[in-house]
């Protein structure tokens, strides 16, 4: 059984920090607090079938004590959230972790985020997973004989979902962990609305929207009102000016239909472990999708009752690891050395 024998961190009771145990706190504090371990990166830029680029930053791992053949070293891929990129320090984290296991790691950057020229007026959304579909033919074409997951946080748990809910057991990846993934697009975006959220996270994160495309305002004018979209207070507002029209869709609901993964949980055809906090203001509690995940075998939903928005701090002064750390090194670990054996419940 995947819970006691291989990944017994999910049966403990998670005890957040005992003075910043609220949600909100967890979520601000985080960045600030948790260390953030050095990580040496190969860049790789990839091309796409529409003439864009992507670039995909990768840890190695040549020093892998237990892995030193490179072509059947473990690879995990990393999602960042929402305008993240490999630099992260949750990103980070995930790859010491795995630094210590001997395996090698990729980050996915989502385009034009991470420093480099967008080649089309096309950026990302939770919804379209063209381009991940991309990186995970490339990276497993590149590594054919190596055992491959995948580890998405926030928004990029999110499009992860989307993806096995799509292709159901057609992917080289063997499993799948999400942290913090939204649910429900609907429910996310109107809990970041209530007035104290909206001060909190969702001016930031709108404003943080607008400046990653800033950057390539010349080549986004030519199919967008780029005046309008920077006038954007809300998250809402961005993506009913910008994501929804540059994806294609006729109204701002049904991108955020499309994007939802609860609806795409049922097809799921990998074992995933899904870790949210249900004081996370970004997915709501009411929110989690837990009788669809009780009705798929290859879901493990693991919730926890504080934690945040990728916070999950724990220990007097929580710097170096978290409790979604420990999730994703054993996780990863159970499923590549006993991978076969674990979803046996």
């Amino acid at each position: 059984c995947l819970t006691v024998e291989y990944c017994p961190v999910v049966t403990e009771t998670y005890y957040p920090t005992i003075w910043c145990w609220e949600g909100r706190v967890q979520t601000l504090l985080r960045p600030f607090i948790t260390s953030r371990p050095q990580v040496q990166y190969r860049n790789e830029l990839i091309k796409t079938a529409d003439g864009g680029q992507i670039s995909l930053d990768w840890f190695d791992n040549n020093d892998s004590l237990y892995y030193p053949d490179a072509s059947t070293r473990p690879t995990v891929l990393l999602l960042p959230g929402l305008t993240g990129t490999s630099k992260e320090s949750y990103i980070l984290h995930m790859i010491h972790q795995s630094e210590i296991l001997g395996y090698r790691c990729v980050v996915f950057n989502n385009r034009g985020i991470a420093g480099e020229d967008l080649l089309t007026p096309r950026t990302y959304c939770a919804a379209n997973t063209e381009d991940l579909e991309a990186v995970i033919h490339h990276v497993h074409s590149l590594h054919p004989s190596a055992p491959f997951m995948a580890a998405g946080v926030s928004m990029g748990g999110m499009l992860l979902l989307n993806y096995l809910g799509k292709t159901g057991r057609d992917t080289p990846l063997m499993a799948a962990a999400i942290f913090s993934a939204g649910w429900n697009v609907f429910e996310s975006v109107e809990s970041l609305e209530k007035p104290l959220n909206w001060l909190l996270f969702n001016y930031y994160l709108t404003t943080c929207l607008q400046s990653s495309i800033s950057r390539h305002r010349q080549m986004l004018e030519k199919l967008f009102d780029m005046d309008l979209v920077m006038k954007a207070r809300t998250v809402r507002e961005f993506d009913k000016r910008f994501t929804s029209v540059m994806f294609g869709y006729r109204t701002i609901d049904d991108y955020y239909e499309d994007a939802s993964p609860c609806r795409k949980l049922k097809s799921v055809g990998i074992p995933v472990l899904c870790l949210n906090s249900v004081d996370d203001v970004f997915s709501p509690g009411h929110a989690i999708p837990v009788e669809t995940a009780k009705q798929n075998a290859n879901v493990a939903l693991v919730l926890t009752s504080c934690g945040g928005h990728i916070g999950f701090l724990e220990g007097i002064w929580p710097r170096k690891c978290t409790y979604m750390d420990r999730v994703f090194k054993q996780f990863v670990q159970a499923m590549f050395e006993h991978g076969n054996k674990m979803f046996s419940m």
